[in-house]
């Protein structure tokens, strides 16, 4: 009913308007097209075409069939080449999931581009996630490669780890901020004062960690890092952000270095990825940071401390 050559005559005959044009463009008898268009209506029990002395249109039905006919006949043109990638060993569908904290536009873009290139039968999947909730991608999500899960170890055998180096932590308020005129290291009392700017954890099945807040100090959360230094050069609120964030803003006075009782650790962070899905792909993207390639270290731009 739906063979190659019927499939191919049908769409010629939509995207040329025309029984006759399809014809000339098909070397066959405008008959021969018409006999095999009304053969194909006959058999699906479907008209298809709404038809007048001079053009043809599809139906409602039609183009469904049409979608559904021009994708058979692309996956079939490709589809050798899809099975030789397959049985050399290159994956068909990799999801990555970056930390919040390293995840940039153009970082994302050049890595999508370099892969498909090279890789062009292989589906791609980037989500971003925050703390805990790149790690819970990784154990209980569809995730296979992660790009700045926190720590240096893993949290289950069957993840493989590069350390890539950690971020550093400023405390900062707006230049117009109260804090900003008291002098020395500002104590929990005076800090809960104000609100805490956070990105909340997105781990589902993991416990979630609270970036810093102190006991009954009202929060603001936000969906990112680059929301979060808005809010702080709004004046919103206060908390910690990465230091090579905020550092053009500390340079010009727009943002201010605040010393506080207790100042939040460097957060090491590592590329990790599931051992059971190690293929061509996965080797290739691994390789990318192993060996410091221009396009890995372009997500690094906010680690200070590199491996």
């Amino acid at each position: 009913m739906l063979d190659t050559e019927t499939m191919r005559t049908f769409i010629k005959v939509v995207e040329s308007n025309s029984f006759s044009k399809a014809a000339k463009l098909l070397y066959k008898t405008p008959a021969a097209i018409s006999y095999r268009i009304k053969s194909l209506e006959a058999d699906l029990n479907t008209q298809l075409f709404e038809r007048t002395t001079r053009t043809v249109t599809l139906t409602l039905a039609g183009q469904h069939l049409y979608e559904q006919c021009s994708q058979w006949l692309l996956w079939l043109s490709t589809m050798p080449e899809e099975l030789q990638q397959i049985r050399d060993g290159v994956e068909r569908k990799i999801n990555i999931t970056i930390n919040n904290l390293l995840y940039d536009v153009e970082a994302v873009t050049d890595l999508l581009t370099f892969l498909t290139e090279k890789f062009p039968f292989t589906t791609f999947n980037i989500n971003r996630q925050v703390y805990m909730g790149v790690w819970d991608s990784l154990l209980h999500g569809e995730c296979h490669l992660a790009i700045g899960a926190t720590g240096t170890e893993s949290l289950d055998t069957m993840i493989n780890i590069l350390p890539l180096g950690e971020v550093s932590w400023v405390f900062v308020a707006a230049k117009h901020h109260p804090i900003t005129q008291i002098d020395g290291a500002l104590s929990n009392d005076i800090l809960r004062k104000y609100p805490a700017i956070n990105v909340e954890d997105t781990s589902v099945h993991m416990n979630k960690r609270v970036a810093w807040l102190l006991p009954s100090q009202s929060e603001i959360i936000v969906p990112n890092i680059n929301t979060k230094l808005a809010c702080h050069l709004k004046g919103l609120g206060i908390g910690f952000l990465p230091k090579s964030i905020c550092q053009s803003y500390l340079e010009s006075g727009e943002l201010i270095a605040c010393k506080v009782v207790n100042e939040r650790k460097p957060s090491p962070l590592s590329l990790a990825w599931k051992k059971s899905h190690m293929g061509k792909v996965m080797n290739e993207i691994v390789n990318l940071f192993k060996f410091h390639h221009p396009i890995a270290n372009n997500f690094l731009k906010n680690i200070d401390k590199r491996r």
